[in-house]
């Protein structure tokens, strides 16, 4: 996921966080709080669950935040 912000410095600084995902997801994915980049840290199984669905919390140095739903 990618969030951008237009302030500089610290209120420009844009960091990534789970607002809701489940235990069973936070297992398998793993987000970076610097990029926003959602990478596996397993192999997926299809008979295990078909999809999956996360929602993603950007949010700045200031008070400003939003949210993106990833499935």
């Amino acid at each position: 996921v990618t969030a951008t912000d237009a302030d500089e410095g610290l209120n420009g600084q844009v960091k990534y966080s789970y607002q809701t995902v489940s235990v069973k997801a936070s297992k398998i994915f793993q987000l970076d709080e610097e990029t926003g980049a959602i990478t596996l840290m397993i192999n997926l199984d299809f008979e295990e669950g078909t999809f999956y669905e996360l929602e993603v919390q950007a949010h700045d140095g200031g008070e400003l935040f939003d949210i993106a739903k990833v499935v």
